[in-house]
């Protein structure tokens, strides 16, 4: 639990207020006549009222997604919203700044938060205490709002007659109608946690409570606003549950399915680069994608292991996955250099990385120059990505390199991708049949591999580009010494084959 001084120095709500009363000074020299044209114009204008009102909150213009949710919100008194919205996306300080102009403007009278605990209910409500106490430009457009005798951390009742309360999951509501009137706002916020999911009955017990004691304190007859905001953190939580019965639900992850910031007013794609380069690849999905990943469910670890000189390898096997865009930021692309050595696949190679073609096509340039003719290599890409574009691309490269590259695509009819991974690598990886060279681990491209490698599963969103490339890596390799016996027996039966690779 956070004691009182461990949530003052958490974050300073009064100091914050004072500082924007100083940059967002009050207009003092108007008439009253004038005061009230200019707060009727800033009603009409939902982010115009916003910027003014709240000047430290709105540090950048809002995106799309944010302007959508609050003309939702604001034009259905009776609504169900569910906003998995990843870190970093002011899902909390946009549903407060919606939350105070519905109360301020006589919209709504009964607001009720709840947290996974009390003291994070009592932590999230802070901010709109405190703003409705010291926040000079609602005063002065709107009255003093504290109402002395009715104003703690957990429950404050304005000098307008707006109740606000938190309540920890699990506690009684009761109590919670403000005068004649229930609850009309409930809000929903960092409901599920990393601990309370690991075990779904746990989940279903605080559920089973948001819906008979929580919900259940509103009036049937008066319209009711419910606003869940969070992160979907595992397969099985409350905020899927919500996504379920929402009136409407947007899932808005730090950089959309293009691959781009979903706020770049706020975000740029050099700031979420440096902030997700930090942690891993399972980390970043779980908090800025929605994509919680329960490691290990397939491969429970890679193996790694000193690999042969390149000379005793038969040959070799090179073999990319380029993914579906060549844009840096979608899909990632994966290169492996596969040899088999008795009855082992040694990864010597890999390259995994969200990036471009040009820089995929260097992948095997440079693979070519590390072999250095130590070993037969034989390059191959997914079918059917040879297309015009990548031919223009490699056309560019091979003058680039001055060197030619033998780049063939992969003509099979592919199985769905994850059992085609799981039957093909699992068991080789179980038995320590699959071993990735030891010199590559820790590097950037070996940890986007290891960490695809742990994140697989049949239900998984997560990228599998790089456990892709070993599969078809292995496999070519399978098929090639199937095809040299095949060669062998024939020409022992005295006819000859001149079949080239």
């Amino acid at each position: 639990m956070l004691k009182p001084a461990d949530k003052r120095a958490e974050f300073d709500w009064d100091e914050f207020v004072q500082d924007m009363n100083r940059d967002a000074p009050i207009q003092s020299n108007e008439t009253e006549r004038e005061k009230r044209k200019r707060v009727t114009e800033l009603e009409k204008d939902h982010e115009a009222w916003f910027k003014y009102y709240f000047s430290k909150f709105y540090t950048s213009e809002p995106a799309r997604f944010h302007i959508r949710a609050t003309k939702r919100v604001m034009e259905n008194p009776e609504w169900y919203e569910a906003r998995p919205w990843s870190r970093e996306l002011s899902k909390s300080g946009r549903t407060m700044m919606e939350v105070l102009k519905l109360t301020l403007t006589g919209k709504k009278k009964n607001v009720v938060l709840t947290s996974n605990s009390k003291d994070n209910a009592e932590r999230l409500l802070k901010p709109y205490k405190t703003l409705l106490e010291k926040n000079n430009r609602i005063i002065n457009d709107y009255g003093m709002q504290e109402k002395h005798g009715s104003w703690t951390d957990s429950e404050f009742v304005t000098r307008k007659g707006v109740a606000f309360r938190a309540i920890g999951a699990g506690q009684s509501p009761r109590g919670t109608r403000n005068e004649n009137v229930r609850p009309d706002v409930l809000l929903i916020d960092d409901f599920d946690t990393d601990e309370d999911c690991r075990n779904p009955d746990t989940v279903d017990k605080k559920w089973d409570w948001l819906e008979r004691a929580f919900y259940a304190t509103r009036s049937i007859s008066n319209p009711l606003l419910v606003i869940f905001c969070g992160n979907i953190i595992a397969e099985h939580c409350c905020m899927k549950k919500a996504i379920e019965i929402a009136d409407y639900a947007e899932v808005i992850n730090i950089r959309d399915k293009n691959g781009k910031s979903t706020w770049i007013e706020k975000n740029t794609e050099e700031m979420i680069d440096r902030a997700l380069s930090k942690i891993s690849y399972i980390s970043a999905q779980g908090e800025y994608f929605n994509n919680p990943i329960t490691k290990g469910k397939v491969f429970e670890k890679l193996h790694y292991g000193k690999m042969m000189p390149l000379s005793r390898y038969k040959f070799l096997v090179a073999y990319t996955d380029p993914s579906y865009k060549s844009g840096k930021k979608n899909d990632y692309k994966a290169t492996t250099l596969i040899g088999k050595y008795k009855d082992e696949y040694h990864v010597i190679k890999v390259f995994c990385a969200q990036t471009t073609t040009a820089d995929m096509l260097d992948w095997q340039y440079e693979i070519l120059r590390y072999v250095g003719g130590k070993s037969p290599v034989y390059f191959f890409i997914e079918w059917p990505w040879i297309d015009d574009s990548l031919k223009l691309e490699i056309q560019k490269a091979n003058k680039r390199h001055k060197i030619t590259l033998p780049l063939q695509p992969d003509p099979r009819d592919k199985p769905d991708k994850f059992f085609r991974i799981e039957s093909s690598l699992e068991p080789l990886n179980r038995n320590e049949k699959l071993i990735f060279n030891k010199k590559l681990k820790g590097s950037d491209h070996m940890k986007n591999m290891e960490d695809q490698f742990l994140a697989l599963s049949p239900t998984s969103r997560a990228h599998d580009d790089g456990p892709d490339s070993v599969e078809g890596g292995v496999w070519q390799v399978n098929n090639k010494i199937a095809s040299d016996t095949s060669q062998i027996q024939t020409m022992s039966g005295g006819r000859k084959n001149n079949k080239r690779w």
